[in-house]
């Protein structure tokens, strides 16, 4: 039975990326519900048919009581025992039935369903945005909100049919029941009802922002917290336990003030609805004793109006508190819009299709990006280079090193110009077709807290074994792999690296990002700094064997340590933006500029900037 509910809509359904998803908080909401609407229709049916049996029940604990007064207990079960039989079977069977259907779907249909479409979707969109986007926020923050936001919209509406339906049925059960029995116990409920909504109206308009602000604090504690967390070697390194502390409890103290302000907001409310629901029972129940003293009603008219308050009293606390969750899951779902809404940055072009790659020639032409500033960055830069050529890239920090190679991969779209692979236009191409024929290896290479062997495959998934093993070989990583060793007992290839590869040192985890590069063999290589973080030794055999990786590739190295790029074809020197100089090494040496004061000022290798700067 079970499996039956869960099985009615599939979460991972396929559906239509939008690069720009709804903005507003029902089109999010509606866009999503989508696989889910036969199933919204029957629920609200379900909810509809199990509200109307519980306002059925309190009507005919009325008529039992009149027929109870009828007579002997022989005279009423011999005039009415068929009814009380039907009636017991309805409520042992049928009742049961039909809740536990309404039960089920909202239980295992929706709430793991909805919640798991939600996530899985949310997740899709934030991995199709650009660089940059994760670049201007914590990876904590997107992460809290794409945890945060599902559970919280199926519990919206999880509120909606357990809840505002439910209720709504109630009410409107109730007005027809007094409504039958005497229009004018309709009165007081009226009255009630009037007063109700504006109570409800009045937490629903407050509680909504306060929610809102105390979910945006509780963000901005995790965020604080993950960052403190993710830098925990800068923490320790710097001793600042009790600066990040105080750090977090700033964040942590302002989010319990907004938690206290909203539950103030719910204590006003629970206090008043006491008084409201007070006059509800006094006047229904007064008003059918004053029709029974008069001969206007019978006991079971009372009883039963009593009965219906007493449980609307004890449901508006229920719904009060339900429509406050709603209120507040509403306001976490708008949160996360935040993140989750946003409109795709970078995105392949309508008519955009796979790069077809030639020989390799890359064109840089008349190429600017500031990043929006109008200053750093690239200022019109004109570069070409051929098929198989290695380019080393050097210049002082800022210069505009990475911001070339993030353009040469699109991670950016460029302000001006354009760069060209085999005379295509890389904005003109699908992004992935065109990082499928780069490989980078980067200064800084995190790894993903998995496997080893996970990490290696991860540029080539479909590679075997061996394979992955002769690329290890290659980048000098395979040693050291057979004697790893995690806290639960896994070894090798199959021990995990923790996160961002922390478990391994930084030489250690520049020779798997090696490894995995070398694994990929895409046609274009690009090197930042790709042996900064390896000891003398091990550096000169990886130079030996990416010398041998290169071969017929297209190479872009970026290089403070001069010594790593001097065999290559070409140097390219940049200089605020620009290409300074090119040519090669013995060349730009004979030429005593830039590149030869460069040369002439390393310490140990590494550009001497502020030297190179003073001798401007």
């Amino acid at each position: 039975m079970f499996r039956f509910f869960e099985n009615l809509v599939d979460p991972y359904v396929s559906y239509e990326e939008k690069d720009a998803p709804p903005r507003r908080l029902l089109p999010f909401l509606l866009d999503y519900a989508r696989p889910f609407r036969a199933v919204f229709a029957i629920t609200a049916v379900m909810t509809t048919v199990v509200a109307a049996i519980e306002v059925l029940l309190i009507w005919y604990v009325g008529r039992l009581v009149d027929l109870l007064s009828q007579g002997s207990p022989a005279e009423v079960m011999r005039d009415h025992g068929l009814e009380l039989a039907l009636a017991a079977f309805a409520v042992v069977i049928l009742r049961p039935i039909l809740s536990g259907i309404d039960v089920a779907l909202l239980h295992n249909t929706i709430l793991p369903n909805f919640g798991t479409l939600i996530r899985w979707r949310s997740h899709r969109h934030v991995l199709r945005q650009p660089v940059g986007w994760f670049e201007n926020d914590f990876a904590g923050r997107i992460a809290n909100r794409i945890m945060q936001t599902p559970p919280a919209a199926g519990d919206a509406v999880f509120q909606t049919f357990d809840a505002v339906a439910f209720a709504v049925s109630t009410l409107v059960g109730s007005v027809a029941l007094l409504s039958f029995a005497d229009p004018r116990l309709v009165a007081p409920l009226l009255i009630w009802i009037i007063a109700y909504a504006a109570l409800l109206r009045w937490t629903v308009k407050r509680v909504g922002p306060a929610s809102a602000a105390a979910s945006d604090a509780r963000s901005a504690v995790t965020g604080r917290v993950v960052d403190s967390y993710t830098n925990i070697h800068s923490v320790k390194m710097f001793a600042h336990h009790d600066r990040e502390v105080a750090y977090a409890a700033e964040a942590i103290e302002t989010a319990r003030e907004k938690f206290q302000a909203e539950m103030r907001l719910i204590t006003r409310m629970d206090i008043a609805l006491t008084v409201v629901n007070g006059f509800l029972i006094v006047g229904v129940t007064g008003l059918a004793l004053k029709l029974w003293y008069d001969g206007e009603a019978t006991i079971g008219l009372v009883a039963a109006a009593t009965a219906l308050v007493l449980r609307l009293n004890n449901m508006t606390y229920w719904i009060m508190w339900a429509t406050s969750n709603l209120v507040q899951a509403l306001g976490i779902v708008t949160e996360g819009m935040e993140t989750i809404a946003q409109p795709i940055g970078l995105v392949d072009q309508t008519n955009a299709k796979p790069l077809t790659f030639r020989s390799g020639r890359i064109e840089i032409q008349g190429l600017s990006h500031h990043y929006g500033r109008g200053f750093g960055g690239l200022d019109r830069v004109d570069l070409a280079i051929d098929p198989g050529e290695k380019i080393g890239l050097v210049g002082r920090s800022g210069s505009g090193k990475s911001t070339l190679v993030k353009l040469l991969l699109r991670f950016y779209d460029a302000e001006a110009g354009q760069i060209l692979i085999d005379g295509q236009d890389i904005a003109h191409v699908t992004q992935d077709s065109l990082r499928r024929h780069i490989g980078m290896v980067q200064q800084d290479s995190s790894l993903l807290h998995r496997s080893v062997r996970d990490n290696i495959l991860y540029g080539r998934p479909g590679a075997s074994e061996a394979e992955m093993i002769e690329a290890a070989k290659r980048a000098e990583a395979h040693d050291f792999i057979v004697d790893l060793a995690d806290p639960e007992g896994r070894r090798g290839y199959d021990a995990q690296v923790g996160e961002r590869g922390v478990k391994l040192s930084g030489g250690q985890r520049q020779r798997v990002a090696l490894a995995r590069v070398i694994l990929k063999d895409a046609p274009i290589l690009v090197l930042d700094e790709a042996t900064s973080a390896l000891d003398s030794e091990v550096e000169a055999t990886i130079q030996a064997t990416l010398y041998g990786v290169m071969e017929g590739k297209t190479v872009i190295a970026i290089a403070h340590r001069l010594s790593t790029i001097a065999r290559m074809d070409r140097i390219v020197v940049l200089d605020d933006g620009r290409i300074a100089e090119e040519g090669s090494h013995v060349e730009l040496l004979a030429r005593n500029g830039l590149y030869a004061r460069f040369w002439n000022r390393q310490s140990g290798g590494f550009i001497g900037t502020e030297d190179a700067e003073a001798a401007e």
